[in-house]
């Protein structure tokens, strides 16, 4: 799998391209994650009342359990005790969910504040990134048959930039019909430079 142009110029736009592209990845999710753990730290107030409903549930019980053991009355008394440490178990439980949708919360944030960069650098970086890739091989592959420089150059004639051509060739309808070698071996080294694909004289010259 070529990664990379043959050619110094387009090589060096290829790496820049790269590093930009991966700086941003970095930089999208460094922001999502300090975004998603600034939103965590609300999950202190849920601790906060998780603690404090199991501290006063406990210390509900225990006077209710202490209280119950009065003769006569224990069973009266301990009642509102009872009641008072059900309510505890009830904000205890309370600061449980509270922490676990701050989770939630922080999470759906973070993906979705993450997710459209991501979608945009994969658009303008890795589809190009994969089409150069895919293009190479398929010239590479095609170098290995023959009338390989015709071909090539029909395809810089089909898929190249006008003005481009011009000003490699002089009238390329012309030409082609003509099937001059040296044309031919202009547009097909056009071709290449395009795929970022460089081969050696021997190679380039037409069977």
């Amino acid at each position: 799998m070529k990664l990379y142009s043959d050619y110094t110029d387009h090589r060096t736009r290829q790496i820049v391209a790269d590093l930009v592209a991966l700086a941003s990845i970095w930089f999208v999710i460094a922001s999502a994650r300090a975004l998603g753990d600034r939103i965590n730290s609300f999950k202190a107030f849920g601790v906060r009342m998780e603690e404090a409903g199991a501290g006063f549930r406990q210390t509900m019980t225990e006077i209710g359990d202490s209280l119950s053991g009065v003769p006569l009355v224990g069973d009266g008394i301990g009642k509102p005790f009872e009641a008072a440490a059900s309510a505890g178990a009830e904000l205890q439980s309370a600061g449980i969910e509270g922490q676990a949708a701050v989770g939630d919360l922080a999470v759906a944030v973070a993906v979705n504040v993450a997710i459209l960069p991501l979608m945009a650098i994969a658009l303008l970086w890795f589809v190009p990134r994969l089409r150069f890739v895919r293009r190479a091989a398929r010239t590479r592959q095609l170098l290995a048959q023959d009338g390989a420089i015709e071909l090539l150059a029909l395809r810089a004639l089909l898929t190249a930039d006008a003005s481009t051509v011009l000003r490699t060739v002089d009238s390329p309808a012309d030409a082609w019909r003509q099937a001059d070698p040296l044309v031919m071996r202009s547009l097909a080294n056009l071709e290449l430079r395009s795929t970022g694909v460089a081969v050696g004289e021997r190679q380039r010259s037409t069977p």
